[in-house]
């Protein structure tokens, strides 16, 4: 059978289809005309990204000024190189998580990629501008660091999942990565805002680990919640 054999049996099948009867289409427009609403677009994307650096950078300073700027306040002008560090990975996963929410965006790494590269830089930074070597009530004022840092980036999380909530994500375990890890560079930033401990092991060990931390907890919130999700049986 060549192209146009098909093309006739398609043409023929066409018009043996009789037309719909008009009096039915109207209903079915009837029907459809009141439940029909215009749709707002999205901001551009680079505004959203922004709001939520925003909200990364207004939830840090906030949640830093409750426990108070001690750490800040013990840094030299050396050590504050960090904010930069975390300012600049911040913004990345900010434009990451705005991506994954606004199918066809243009993305510059993938959100595995972005969390391997701001634990990485985070401990290289930490490896170099801190260097006391002592290591004194290690796991306590660790636990409490992470603790911390992960209780500023829970408010992240639902504050930026509020501000993309127009979006669709085609891959929501992508989109949580990269939710968890803007989320958890915030909850580093307020821990070098208040956190004194200088220790290289607690900084590294402990700040850095809010990071991962977050970025798994978001994942593991995504999977339950759509395995829970009453549309997917």
């Amino acid at each position: 059978m060549r192209d146009g054999d098909i093309d006739d049996i398609l043409k023929k099948a066409a018009e043996a289809q009789p037309d719909p009867d008009p009096a039915l289409l109207d209903r079915i427009a009837a029907s459809i005309q009141p439940n029909t609403r215009p749709v707002r677009p999205l901001p551009p994307p680079w505004v959203l990204a922004c709001g939520l650096g925003l909200i990364g950078a207004a939830t840090a300073l906030i949640v830093a000024a409750l426990l108070g700027f001690h750490g800040i306040h013990a840094m030299n002008d050396i050590q504050a190189v960090i904010f930069v560090g975390v300012a600049g990975l911040a913004g990345r996963a900010a434009m990451a998580w705005t991506a994954e929410m606004i199918p066809g965006s243009r993305r510059q790494e993938g959100p595995a990629a972005l969390l391997a590269l701001s634990c990485a830089l985070l401990v290289a930074l930490f490896a170099i501008l801190f260097r006391d070597d002592l290591a004194e009530h290690f796991v306590s004022q660790g636990m409490a660091c992470l603790k911390a840092g992960l209780m500023t980036a829970a408010p992240v999380g639902v504050a930026g999942w509020w501000l993309l909530r127009r979006g669709f994500a085609v891959n929501p375990a992508s989109a949580a990565l990269a939710a968890g890890t803007l989320a958890g560079l915030a909850g580093v930033a307020m821990l070098e805002l208040h956190c004194p401990n200088f220790q290289t092991w607690h900084v590294l060990i402990w700040h850095t680990a809010v990071v991962p931390v977050s970025a798994s907890v978001a994942v593991l919130a995504v999977r339950l919640a759509r395995r829970l999700s009453p549309a997917r049986g």
